[in-house]
């Protein structure tokens, strides 16, 4: 079999990155091939030999160029001449062939793959190149000492002062009981999916589908419920989801609920900072206390977020002291919030204010220490 079929790498644009580049001439694994980088969202370009061989003129580059490259087994004695570079696949078949690794060191190959086993594997990989995956979405979890503590406001001003920053932002509801973020955001009619519209996710979910599906209110994108009924998401679709949407890169605000089930523990092993939000009052401070102990068993870097007034005797360091968690800071009261909701306009939209000076603070300082690579 010869010459070059090529398919069109139009999933390079808006963002993207080309497909990968498939060498080989056994049929039967190019099928495979095919059906792994479709079920990845990827347009692979195929050659039957090697890019910029005589039988393929014009065609050279293209070993370079592409962000992935899979060798079939049989074709690794064709290109072994080919310039060494990152990214090169040896993929084959047979579980008891040593010879294979001798193969991959004389191609340069980074990984030797064997199918069907490492199926799952491979998808990932094609659709992180096609997806042009670089740093995730740094993603902030904000959860209530007790109820009513405000972290749904809190979390919805985080996301929307992101989104004016001009970071990609998308703000998730993680609490199927708590009414729909959306509302808060003045778009519970807007169009676009909403939690229960994942529940048959396995495996890998596209970021780029994720993003465009669901609704955009306020510059971010919003996943929340809606107000049908309560439908259960499975914790691999969670996983799934949540693991999409921080491929993205930005930010990532999760409004979480104060019980742990194995669906919020997913979450909670993606999150990279929580913020527990605790009003300065004993009750709220004893009851944060039990949150606490739940969540830090998944969540390493958990810290408080003091809301006043203060009851006689507190201050935003007390509570820290009394919860052993670090002070992110004190949540202003803000006057006017209740109202401003009430004329769909979200906290912090107007980006003045006390609120929005405490988000704004708080990016700040998370994605300079992102950048520098300290903690969050």
């Amino acid at each position: 079999m010869t010459g070059t079929v090529t398919h069109d790498p139009s999933s390079s644009a808006g963002g993207r990155q080309g497909g990968p580049l498939i060498v080989t001439e056994d049929t039967e694994l190019l099928d495979d091939l095919l059906r792994l980088c479709a079920a990845a969202g990827a347009t692979p370009e195929v050659h039957h030999s090697l890019p910029g061989e005589p039988s393929v003129p014009g065609q050279r580059g293209s070993w370079d160029a592409a962000p992935l490259v899979l060798v079939g087994d049989d074709a690794a004695r064709r290109v072994r001449g080919a310039a060494r570079r990152r990214g090169v696949v040896l993929v084959g078949r047979d579980q008891d062939d040593s010879g294979v690794w001798r193969r991959a060191v004389e191609i340069g190959a980074d990984h030797v793959l064997m199918l069907p086993d490492g199926e799952q594997w491979l998808v990932d990989r094609i659709a992180d190149v096609a997806e042009g995956v670089g740093r995730p979405a740094l993603t902030v979890g904000v959860i209530g000492g007790r109820g009513g503590a405000g972290a749904s406001t809190l979390a919805c001003a985080l996301a929307v002062t992101s989104a004016r920053q001009g970071l990609r932002s998308l703000l998730v509801d993680a609490d199927p009981l708590g009414g729909g973020l959306d509302v808060l955001l003045g778009g519970e009619t807007a169009e676009g999916l909403r939690w229960p519209a994942f529940a048959a996710s396995r495996g890998r979910v596209g970021g780029g589908a994720l993003e465009e599906s669901l609704p955009e209110l306020h510059s971010l994108r919003v996943l929340s419920w809606d107000r049908g009924d309560c439908v259960a998401v499975p914790p691999q679709a969670v996983r799934a989801v949540l693991a999409a949407a921080r491929r993205r890169g930005g930010t990532v605000v999760v409004d979480l609920p104060r019980r742990i089930d194995d669906g919020v523990a997913e979450v909670l092993a993606q999150i990279d900072v929580g913020l527990l939000v605790v009003p300065a009052e004993l009750r709220a401070v004893a009851a944060a206390g039990r949150v606490a102990s739940a969540v830090g068993m998944v969540l390493r870097d958990l810290r408080v977020a003091v809301r006043g007034p203060y009851a006689p005797g507190l201050d935003d360091r007390e509570v820290a002291r009394l919860l052993g968690l670090p002070l992110a800071g004190e949540v202003p009261v803000e006057s006017g919030l209740a109202r401003a909701t009430e004329n769909r306009r979200p906290p912090g939209a107007a980006g003045r204010g006390p609120l929005a000076r405490f988000c704004r603070e708080f990016w700040e300082r998370a994605l300079t220490t992102t950048e520098t690579g300290g903690a969050v």
